[in-house]
């Protein structure tokens, strides 16, 4: 550590008034293991400069969705093109870290513990612990925020909780219990919490920041996490439910602080702005909404209650300098996503008779939830991105010369990220979800029912129905009650699932919910059409399908695809892109450590099986 100096960029300083924050005094640091408090940490401002570090940990456009594999990716799911080495349970023991740029891995993740570390035991001896009490809040958030990313992938790790020099004992201890390190978050979250401001107004300096409600959130998705994988590996009933209890708990008082609504709703509108002249699209342009025109309304980011914490861009001062819409344009979409959709009469596509079947190219998208074709791209509308973008915003002639063209046959196309203003490559400036309202909603709703085995209409009106209305406001669709999974003989965690997959689509949840969930067996080698093909251990799977070609419109026109796909076809005529052997068994759950990391320090042991 004697040559690694700290370089305490404003990674926020845009977001907290958009101003330059000064980081003279920072640049200037000596290295991390020769600070002092003579020479440092000698008021507030010191410490809130050395905490604006952590606010580049948060998940960004360039370590997260399609536009770069990481650790917790839905590419890695069964969403896409069959989840690659991972997804399929193919991947091996690495050596070293692979790259995810700005995403944690072991190193990466424990230097950013140490800078938290660091902080707080600076802390320790200043004389005016009120005066720093938030930052200090604000280390411990972050040391939560690493170690879950660490708890994820590896489940027990080492816990060092303070400063550690070359020759500290802990740099070769023993992983902690996956409970220790799980409870070292839950309490770092409970500390902090008390701490943090209230809440933080949007002209204030300090917007952006991580507040009351962001920690509860956090808590709320570690705590339903944790207490899930415990539940569905037969784990102590009492900790589950105490976990549950306090997922409950934290995304309750998110619900309660009312701060926070969906976007495009009338609860946003009184929080200020008017996100309902959206209408149903309100979902599509919540993912570019940016400061400048993003949308045919003009809704600027000031209308956004739903994002509890983003990192944050502008479209002069910190763009997203990568192609968010260009890399996402290019990512298909699994059959098997799509047809989680439901039809407006609440029932699945299987068991709907709205549901139109897969005879022509829009057949299948008739009477279906909304959300999906602002998700999807659907056959022959127009589309825009980039120096195809808008012109006028009405969708008129002149809009449509412009556009990309007519959206051709080519299996499902995704739109989700996909700016419509005329803009150059990575000069994206929308914000990211790191947490957003609609996830806290559906964390209470799971959480409530897998806490007690049922859920009441009234805790999921309150909840997974509001996501799910949002943008069938129109179109008579039910929300989702007691009623209506029994008398259609449905089940009910299914149906929570299903919503929280369907609107935390290409967030990088689903592969984490999978894992926690324990059902890679059945979600990770299980084709679309439902039939297992061998078992964990070791199969042959064809995996996914494109879309339906024998016997349709693919197939026999009028406009079919060109040319003739050459891609072998289920029993049922959907073309397959994958026919990657599927592994996927107990020990992928967890990613294997580096090699490299337990030549370093014996006493890490690897995780089973690998």
């Amino acid at each position: 550590m004697k040559t690694k100096y700290i370089k305490f960029m404003s990674v926020i300083g845009f977001a907290f008034g958009f101003t330059i924050m000064s980081c003279n005094k920072a640049l200037n640091l000596k290295p991390l293991d020769q600070l002092s408090d003579a020479a440092y940490f000698k008021s507030p401002t010191d410490f809130k400069t050395f905490a604006n570090q952590y606010y580049g940990y948060l998940k960004n456009f360039t370590t997260i969705n399609g536009l770069s594999d990481n650790p917790h990716s839905d590419g890695r799911s069964d969403l896409f093109g069959g989840g690659g080495a991972y997804g399929s349970g193919t991947n091996i023991v690495p050596v070293t870290e692979p790259g995810f740029g700005n995403a944690g891995n072991w190193t990466v993740d424990y230097g950013r513990i140490r800078a938290a570390n660091y902080l707080l035991d600076k802390a320790a001896s200043y004389p005016r612990p009120a005066e720093i009490a938030q930052y200090v809040a604000e280390a411990k958030f972050f040391r939560a925020y690493t170690y879950f990313d660490l708890l994820q992938q590896y489940g027990g790790v080492p816990l060092i909780t303070k400063p550690l020099d070359l020759t500290s004992p802990e740099l070769f201890g023993a992983r902690a219990t996956r409970d220790q390190v799980a409870d070292l978050i839950i309490a770092d979250l409970q500390a902090a919490i008390p701490a943090l401001p209230v809440s933080l107004s949007t002209n204030s300096a300090d917007f952006g920041r991580v507040t009351q409600m962001a920690a509860q959130a956090f808590l709320s998705r570690v705590a339903l996490y944790e207490g899930t994988w415990q539940k569905f590996r037969s784990g102590d009933a009492a900790r589950y439910n105490a976990l549950l209890d306090k997922s409950i708990a934290a995304s309750a008082a998110v619900m309660a602080s009312n701060q926070y609504a969906l976007f495009g709703t009338a609860a946003s509108n009184a929080l200020g702005g008017n996100s309902t002249v959206l209408g149903d699209s309100c979902l599509k342009y919540l993912f570019i909404l940016e400061n400048i025109k993003s949308n045919p309304a003009g809704i600027t980011k000031t209308a956004n209650h739903e994002y509890i914490l983003s990192t944050r861009y502008d479209d002069v001062l910190k763009p997203a300098n990568v192609f968010v819409s260009r890399s996402t344009m290019a990512t298909g979409v699994a059959q098997k996503f799509v047809n989680m959709f439901l039809c407006t009469d609440g029932l699945p596509v299987e068991k709907s008779p709205q549901f139109g079947g897969f005879q022509t190219y829009l057949s299948e998208f008739q009477n279906r939830d909304n959300r999906l074709k602002y998700t999807i791209k659907i056959t022959y509308q127009y589309y825009w991105y980039s120096i195809n973008g808008r012109v006028n915003w009405t969708g008129d002639a002149a809009d449509r010369a412009n556009s990309l063209g007519p959206a051709k046959p080519y299996g499902y196309g995704n739109q989700k990220w996909i700016s419509e203003r005329q803009l150059v490559d990575g000069k994206e400036s929308e914000d990211y979800p790191v947490i957003r309202y609609a996830e806290v909603l559906l964390n209470y709703a799971e959480a409530v029912y897998e806490r007690n085995g049922i859920i009441s209409d009234a805790d999921l009106n309150k909840s997974v129905n509001l996501v799910r209305l949002r943008c069938n406001s129109t179109n008579g669709m039910p929300g989702l009650s007691n009623a209506l999974v029994n008398t259609n003989n449905m089940d009910m965690r299914t149906e929570i699932r299903r919503e929280r997959t369907i609107e935390l689509y290409d967030e990088d949840f689903r592969f984490d919910d999978i894992k926690r969930w324990h059902s890679g067996t059945t979600d990770l080698v299980t084709n679309v059409g439902g039939t297992a093909y061998g078992n964990a251990a070791a199969f042959v799977s064809p995996w996914p399908v494109l879309y339906k070609y024998t016997g349709t419109q693919a197939e026999l026109g009028p406009d079919p695809v060109k040319p003739v796909p050459t891609n072998a076809k289920d029993a049922n005529g959907n073309l397959i892109l994958d026919q990657t052997a599927r592994l996927f068994g107990e020990k992928n759950y967890l990613y294997p450590l580096p090699s490299q990391q337990i030549t370093l320090n014996p006493q890490l042991t690897q995780n089973p099986g690998w």
